[in-house]
């Protein structure tokens, strides 16, 4: 399972970089497979684990701001591993051919 989410803080002015980077640490110092982008941060494993690791980062988030807005979205696909690295090099080859 692969989910993209975004956590961002309200409430608390433009600059949120050092709130979602409490975030990101979270989902980093998992263990899980992840990445972040400009707009989200995607993590792969098991349902449990991967709910586990987002209710801990928007925790993060939320200790510091009076409100917390949360963007998920799930790719649930049993048997698959590695989603984050092979749906990129999917692409990436039919883009080479």
């Amino acid at each position: 399972m692969i989910v993209a989410f975004s956590v961002t803080p309200l409430g608390v002015g433009e600059d949120v970089g050092e709130y979602v980077a409490d975030a990101v640490r979270v989902v980093r110092e998992s263990g899980l497979p992840n990445r972040t982008d400009a707009m989200f941060t995607s993590v792969e494993g098991e349902w449990d684990e991967v709910m586990d690791v987002v209710k801990r980062a928007v925790a993060a988030v939320e200790a510091r701001a009076p409100r917390v807005s949360l963007v998920l979205k799930a790719d649930i696909r049993p048997g698959v591993e590695d989603g984050l690295t092979s749906k990129v090099e999917t692409v990436e080859r039919h883009l080479a051919g």
